[in-house]
Parts: C-alpha cells; sequence; structure tokens
C-alpha cells in the first residue's frame, strides 16, 4: 500500500512541478522575445486570433517549456517512484502531451510547430527523463 502511495505522490509531484517549470519558462520567453504588437500571449483569444502573426522565434520559449516541463516532471516522478520508474515518468509524458493536444485545438498554431511540438517534446522527453531518474540506470551508470 506505501508503495501505491509514494507512486501516486511522485507522479502528482511531477506533474505539478513539470507544470511550475513550464509556466516558468513561458514567462520569461515572454520576456525574452516578445509577441508582435497587439498579440496578448497570454489572452488565449488573442492568441488564437493572431497566431498566423507570430514568427518562428515566438515559438522557442514554448516549445522549450513544453520540453523541459515534461523532461523535469519525468524525472521528478521516476526518482521519487517507488517502483515501475520509467513506466511513471512516461504517464507524466501523456498527461503533459494531452495538455499539448488540448491547447493545439483549443489555440491552433503552423504545422510545423505543432508536429514538433506534439511528437518532439512530450514522449521523447519523458522518456529521457524517466531513464535519466530511474535509479536503477544510474546505478548501473555508477557501477560502470
Amino acid at each position: 500500500m506505501l508503495a501505491v502511495l509514494r507512486n501516486l505522490f511522485a507522479i502528482i509531484l511531477g506533474v505539478v512541478l513539470g507544470s511550475m517549470i513550464n509556466l516558468s519558462i513561458v514567462s520569461i520567453g515572454m520576456s525574452v522575445i516578445p509577441a508582435p504588437e497587439g498579440i496578448d500571449m497570454s489572452d488565449m483569444e488573442s492568441l488564437q486570433a493572431n497566431m498566423n502573426a507570430l514568427e518562428p522565434k515566438n515559438f522557442i520559449f514554448p516549445w522549450l517549456a513544453h520540453a523541459l516541463g515534461t523532461l523535469t516532471g519525468a524525472f521528478s516522478t521516476a526518482r521519487l517512484a517507488h517502483s515501475n520508474a520509467r513506466m511513471l515518468a512516461m504517464m507524466v509524458g501523456g498527461f503533459f502531451l494531452l495538455g499539448g493536444i488540448t491547447m493545439v485545438v483549443a489555440v491552433g498554431g503552423p504545422t510545423w510547430f505543432v508536429l514538433f511540438d506534439l511528437i518532439g517534446a512530450y514522449i521523447p522527453m519523458a522518456f529521457i527523463g524517466g531513464i535519466m531518474g530511474d535509479r536503477r540506470h544510474a546505478q548501473a551508470v555508477e557501477s560502470r
């Protein structure tokens, strides 16, 4: 029973930490690379209506936020998990992928970014985070 609770806690914490990283990077990104004049990146309707006015540089920080948020969430989940660390990390990646799909449906975006984001940011980063956070893998690397 404690193992199940620990795994559940690991998933919840991974989602919370990953979300915090995601939001932080998006916020920083709006300061580093501002949106074109007249677009409010924090307003979904404004973003949706002006998506075609965004330049490729405006998609750098959103992609980094999605990738690094997922990586952080998956890593922390795998590190804290009692068992099945990599599978739990992939579950966190699946959660963030569903969030990404929801955003694409709600806001849209250029096809190149949608594909790059959905294919390259969530599952691959969850896989990498799961490997990095899995204590069994870390012990194997240390023993070499």
